[in-house]
């Protein structure tokens, strides 16, 4: 077990502060603690619940500016981006405080001889396991929802943006959050793993890469508990032959580009049919090249750093490998020599079946164009990937956008004519690599519950 952990600007390569790890003992106390504050919490009525989501809420509101502030220094997000995260957290308390007591409300049903009662109780502490790349809505995804359910909640965020889970949680008890129903731990992985063994943890939910969750909901099998796995992807953005061009490069090139390319559901893919191929990929490389690297905290900065030099260095790794292979790089391609974590907005063509572009999730801006003979090619290759997460279609015909999406791609999301990242009242999740279950759109609030049958005569 490591000592500390130690968290750098990505922007500037500057350390910013060092947190020390809990002993497997102050651990083992949090998660009892947590337990402690769930026992009286399930027993608050759905509206007391909904009210302190409703004040959480309000409280991200009310210190936005200097929540941003300190993500963008931990991960190097774009200071816009940031403060957008926050709404965007902020609404997921809004949403779920108020279709919270409707949707974990008893449903009766009739049945021979009485009355049927489906009710969803809390089931207790449940476990999230969170990556770097959203500080403060990965954590409020799965934490808003299960609080509204009645659960009590654990995070392990990721190292490199500790302050951002701690800040969360003195945010929450700001807003009258009891204490300790939601814990932070500062673990490292081996602990990770006492975590979920232990007794009074009865669910996990971890949002990272398809390794990571492989790895996880093992660990969770073990010991039968349930697991949320919201994984790694390839998202695939399709051009059919009949698509408003204006439209598809500019959501492409925002789609790619969000988030400093550092999102699983990025646009990455990009499978554009011969009709469109040439004049796509000419004018997407240009609006590309046209996101200029700069300082995060500017505003109007076009593309910031990725959140360490290790990651860049593994995106720069998986180019270099998809060029060797037979892929060529229209713009970017290289890692500039500056301070930072920086690597600049990259277009690869010529890509194929074998090379990481093609075959792996490039987390970061790098986009893989892919030339598809017709519509039904192009929804082929679409659907030619382990992953499937989120995807895109791009068609004047949106009847038959809309049928191509809901009949043929292989996904959990699918935009149309447009990027898009998360809204509340949506359900989030993938399939096949990409994970399972839901969160969002009411769903979240069910995936730790217990749906309890009562037989009333």
């Amino acid at each position: 077990m490591g000592t500390d952990i130690k968290t750098v600007n990505p922007a500037t390569g500057e350390q910013i502060a060092t947190y020390t790890l809990m002993s497997d003992a102050e651990a083992n106390q949090a998660v009892e603690a947590c337990h402690a504050a769930f026992e009286a919490w399930r027993l608050k009525s759905l509206d007391d619940r909904s009210k302190v989501i409703k004040a959480i809420g309000n409280t991200l509101r009310d210190n936005k500016e200097e929540f941003a502030q300190l993500m963008t220094r931990e991960v190097g997000k774009l200071i816009g981006d940031s403060r957008d995260e926050v709404d965007l957290c902020a609404a997921i308390c809004d949403f779920t405080a108020a279709t919270g007591p409707k949707e974990l409300a008893d449903e009766e049903r009739d049945i021979p001889d009485g009355t049927g009662v489906v009710t969803y109780s809390p089931v207790g502490v449940i476990y999230g396991i969170q990556p770097w790349n959203f500080p403060a809505y990965q954590a409020v995804r799965y934490a808003i929802a299960n609080l509204m359910a009645g659960n009590g909640v654990l995070l392990k965020h990721a190292a490199n943006c500790t302050g951002s889970g701690l800040f969360l949680r003195d945010l929450m008890a700001k807003a009258g959050l009891p204490k300790n129903l939601f814990t932070v731990l500062v673990i490292d992985h081996d602990q990770s793993n006492d975590i979920i063994a232990h007794k009074l943890v009865r669910g996990v939910t971890l949002t990272g890469s398809d390794g990571a969750g492989r790895k996880v909901a093992e660990e969770a099998a073990k010991h039968l508990k349930k697991t949320v796995m919201e994984l790694g992807s390839n998202d695939a953005y399709i051009v059919l032959d009949d698509a408003d061009l204006d439209i598809a490069v500019e959501a492409c090139a925002t789609g790619r580009i969000y988030n400093n390319g550092q999102t699983c559901v990025n646009a990455k893919r990009f499978v554009v049919t011969e009709a469109n191929y040439d004049a796509f990929v000419e004018r997407f490389t240009e609006k590309m090249k046209s996101f200029e690297m700069g300082d995060p905290t500017a505003d109007g900065t076009g593309l910031g750093p990725m959140s360490r030099e290790d990651l860049r260095d593994d995106l720069a790794k998986q180019v270099e490998d998809s060029i060797a292979k037979g892929a060529r790089a229209l713009c970017g391609g290289a890692v500039p020599d500056r301070k930072g974590a920086y690597y600049p907005a990259t277009v690869l063509v010529d890509v194929a079946p074998g090379q990481p572009a093609y075959d792996d999730e490039l987390f970061g801006p790098v986009a893989s164009v892919i030339k598809a003979k017709d519509d039904d090619d192009a929804m082929r290759i679409a659907n030619d990937s382990r992953y499937g997460l989120g995807g895109g279609i791009f068609s004047k015909d949106v009847k038959r956008a809309r049928e191509l999406a809901s009949a043929h791609f292989d996904t959990g999301m699918v935009c149309i004519n447009k990027f898009n990242v998360a809204i509340p009242n949506m359900p989030f999740g993938g399939v096949k690599d990409s994970g399972y279950g839901r969160e969002h759109g009411g769903f979240g609030m069910k995936e730790f519950v217990n749906a309890k049958s009562l037989y009333v005569a």
